[in-house]
């Protein structure tokens, strides 16, 4: 085995490790910022919360079982109560749990064309109700406070700005910036690990929308999913499509026809899992294909096989 393998598959054990250790439990990553890992074996996404003079901002609803998990931590961190959630993106584990934290009080907010796309999640709505018992005992609510572009929270402490710098991992995802801390909060326009879903994506888009991610300077970076870390996530994540859509041109243009594709994918995986920095971005293939597929349509080509 290589000394590059090695490295890589040591990297991961470590990754992993830590990644589950952090699960469940409440980080200060600055005085009166805080960020919780959600479960992935329950389907929850990460939340963040900021206490600012008067009140808490919650980014991210989560489905009903998050926000019951985070909703007493937010609690213990401050008596302040919860004014405003932050819907970074549409998708139930970031949204379906807004009713919830309506009725304690908050007001929900989300990117208006996240706002548009949660409007047309009913029968979303109403399959996951079938599959969990949380979302059936609560109902789908809407952000009533929406932004287009750029909007402020001004704050002594903690000044916060939520930008829309375009298509990433859905048409609405909301980045939560605090310039004082340069800590980011990404929705799942970046996460840490091998947990993108590109149904609703535009890739070509999500690169350009990382540039200006990039671009703010974080030093504390905490995803929609996994571990937070530093600004090394978003460079990662960013190479880790770029490097994908390398692959998949390769393949467009050596001429390979969908089914060729389709059957390349276990090749591509492996090469990409050769790159140590983006290694735990590389799904298992029969997830991966996913990845590939949405690449190769974007790139002109026929869907592949099933």
């Amino acid at each position: 085995m290589k000394p590059l393998q090695v490295l890589s598959i040591a990297s991961l054990v470590a990754w992993g490790l830590a990644a589950h250790a952090q699960i469940n439990t409440v980080q200060e990553v600055s005085p009166g910022v805080y960020f919780h890992q959600g479960d992935p074996r329950r389907g929850h996404s990460n939340n963040g919360w900021v206490v600012l003079d008067d009140y808490v901002v919650v980014i991210d609803a989560n489905y009903p079982s998050g926000a019951q998990e985070v909703m007493p931590k937010v609690k213990a961190s401050s008596p302040k109560p919860v004014r405003f959630v932050i819907d970074t993106h549409h998708h139930p584990d970031h949204a379906f749990g807004n009713q919830l934290w309506a009725d304690a009080g908050a007001v929900q907010i989300a990117q208006t064309n996240a706002i548009a796309d949660l409007e047309r999640s009913t029968a979303i709505w109403q399959q996951a109700a079938k599959d969990r018992p949380d979302v059936a005992a609560t109902r789908l609510k809407l952000p009533t406070l929406a932004f287009p572009e750029l909007l402020y929270f001004k704050d002594s402490a903690h000044p916060m700005e939520l930008h829309w710098f375009g298509i990433a991992h859905t048409r609405g995802d909301t980045f939560v910036w605090l310039p004082n801390e340069k800590v980011l909060f990404t929705g799942d326009a970046c996460v840490n690990g091998a947990q993108n879903f590109v149904r609703d994506a535009d890739i070509a888009s999500w690169i350009k929308t990382l540039d200006a991610a990039i671009k703010l300077g974080a030093k504390v970076v905490c995803p929609g999913h996994g571990p937070m870390g530093g600004p090394e996530i978003v460079v990662d994540q960013q190479r880790y499509f770029i490097e994908l859509q390398k692959g998949v041109q390769a393949l467009r243009t050596a001429g390979k026809s969908p089914a060729e594709v389709k059957a390349a994918v276990p090749a591509l995986g492996t090469e990409l899992r050769k790159l140590a920095s983006i290694a735990r971005y590389v799904p298992e293939d029969r997830w991966f294909v996913a990845h590939v597929d949405k690449v190769w349509r974007e790139l002109g080509g026929e869907a592949l096989p099933p």
